[in-house]
């Protein structure tokens, strides 16, 4: 029998788990490094103060550090001023989603390698600078250099220690201490690598900037070109076909993940262009009558009863086609996307706005 303390220890580190992913949008750094480490961090605390089992934990935790990642790409549509910036993480997020999915396919070490986790470095970099500069000051050059610089000296030893060589840190230095000497000189690299970066920026200004400029999270609304006003009523817009592809990709991995899927991803695919489009379409409705939704939370509310339905109807049909899934771990991740979506959209909608009323975009300048 379970006891009642191991269940609120666990029940705990999952609600902290999808809780403080939420605070990154408003403040970047703190939440995405509490976020990092928490994720390290949940099974130590299971196996220290648990006895429960972990097996079926290990599909909810991949799925969770995907739904942390994804918020974090979003916080950048809400507030990066860097236009180069975020294109550049945006390429970096997907090019690690399409890597996970594919991985979680085939099942094929190497692939992580491949696709490292670039992303996440990235956007700890971009916030560190951000906490004494203005990012604009970041320069095509330095972006692609921080990147680079992240991709070779830190992501790939980092995919190829834990996945390849599948070697434990904690056991390495407790063979040989004098190892700790590596790590040590390893880190003093990296940081002479962000000195030289860094190094011939502006005076940097007082204090941290550690909460996000409200200024890039207000709807600003300005007039728009009638080119901008005629593809914001249409259905299929790039905003719909990245949001197709974006949780497309998502559900790809959730599938893999979940237990009891039988759905192939032609199948799922289908489903979630179905939702969305659906979603957009009342968005569309609402918009042309000139309403609005209230709030986040509002907006969460209703689409999340919406797509419950839709998953019950799909749970219904998919037998019909050979396959099946499971009602209860199925409604808990349409719930993650049905979050992740309705962020998007409003996310979207202020990087949308903030760009078309300023044509510069913050982006960098050329060296």
């Amino acid at each position: 029998m379970v006891e009642t303390s191991d269940l609120v220890i666990f029940w705990a580190v999952v609600m902290a788990r999808f809780l403080i992913p939420l605070t990154i949008p408003r403040y970047p750094l703190p939440g995405v490094l509490v976020s990092l480490v928490l994720d390290m961090v949940d099974q130590t605390i299971f196996q220290l103060f648990t006895d429960l089992p972990l097996e079926g934990y290990q599909s909810y935790d991949k799925a969770l550090d995907i739904y942390y990642l994804t918020i974090t790409y979003l916080s950048t549509l809400r507030n990066w001023s860097n236009l180069y910036a975020f294109k550049l993480d945006r390429f970096l997020f997907y090019y690690r989603l399409i890597g996970v999915a594919i991985f979680e396919l085939v099942h094929l070490r190497y692939l992580l390698l491949i696709f490292p986790n670039t992303f996440e470095y990235f956007f700890i970099f971009y916030e560190a600078v951000r906490l004494k500069w203005d990012p604009k000051v970041l320069t095509k050059s330095k972006l692609i250099a921080a990147a680079a610089l992240i991709w070779i000296f830190v992501k790939l030893p980092q995919e190829y220690w834990i996945h390849i060589a599948q070697m434990d840190t904690t056991d390495w230095i407790k063979a040989n201490p004098a190892n700790a000497l590596v790590l040590v000189a390893w880190a003093a690299f990296l940081l002479g690598m962000a000195w030289w970066l860094l190094r011939d920026l502006p005076p940097a200004r007082k204090g941290l900037e550690i909460e996000a400029l409200p200024v890039a999270a207000a709807p600003v609304v300005g007039p728009l070109p009638e080119t901008v006003k005629n593809e914001r009523e249409r259905l299929i817009t790039r905003q719909v076909i990245e949001k197709i592809v974006l949780i497309s990709l998502l559900s790809i991995i959730f599938a893999q993940v979940l237990p009891d899927v039988r759905a192939n991803n032609v199948q799922l695919t289908i489903a979630v262009a179905f939702i969305i489009i659906v979603n957009t379409a009342m968005s569309h409705r609402m918009s042309r009558r000139g309403r609005h939704w209230k709030s986040i939370m509002q907006e969460f509310i209703v689409m999340s009863l919406v797509n419950v339905g839709l998953i019950v109807l799909f749970n219904f049909l998919i037998p019909m086609y050979d396959g099946s899934i499971n009602l209860g771990n199925t409604l808990f991740f349409i719930l993650l996307l049905t979050l992740i979506v309705t962020l998007y959209d409003r996310y979207w909608q202020l990087h949308f706005n903030n760009h078309n009323n300023n044509h510069s975009g913050g982006e960098g300048k050329n060296e």
